[in-house]
């Protein structure tokens, strides 16, 4: 990571690196004490907004993700695979932070107005390993 690191901000004369951490303490200074050294100043845009505000503004902002793995343990295994929607927050298991702080799920991001040209994908095989359910996100250039 050191190496990658110092080439981006010889390469990209880069200055800083932002994080999407939204309020878990233990996981931003982990990222603090990692980066310590290397010249970047950090950024946490995000830390401290609602998570349930921040879900809805994502989606209302145009962002297009699909569920691509969660936790067996924090909820159903039918939401792999799920577009990452109002219909989805909704459905949600009072329990499940809304952008899934908590590693309940994670997603695939594949257009959004960060984009300058969706990604466009099509839905794979889904499969259950070690308590997780992961579903595959296939490229269909």
């Amino acid at each position: 990571m050191d190496s990658a690191l110092a080439n981006a901000r010889q390469q990209l004369a880069m200055d800083c690196i932002a994080f999407g951490d939204l309020f878990l303490e233990d996981i931003r200074r982990y990222r603090e004490d990692k980066m310590q050294g290397t010249g970047l100043d950090l950024c946490f845009p995000l830390w401290g907004m609602p998570t349930n505000e921040l879900a809805h503004e994502m989606i209302e902002g145009g962002l297009k993700a699909k569920i691509s793995c969660l936790d067996l343990r924090l909820m159903p295994a039918h939401f792999s695979g799920h577009d990452f929607n109002t219909d989805f927050l909704n459905a949600l298991p009072a329990t499940v932070d809304p952008c899934g702080e908590n590693g309940e799920f994670h997603t695939f991001t594949w257009a959004g107005p960060m984009f300058t040209k969706s990604i466009t994908i099509t839905t794979g095989e889904t499969v259950t390993r070690d308590g997780f359910v992961y579903t595959d996100l296939l490229s269909t250039k």
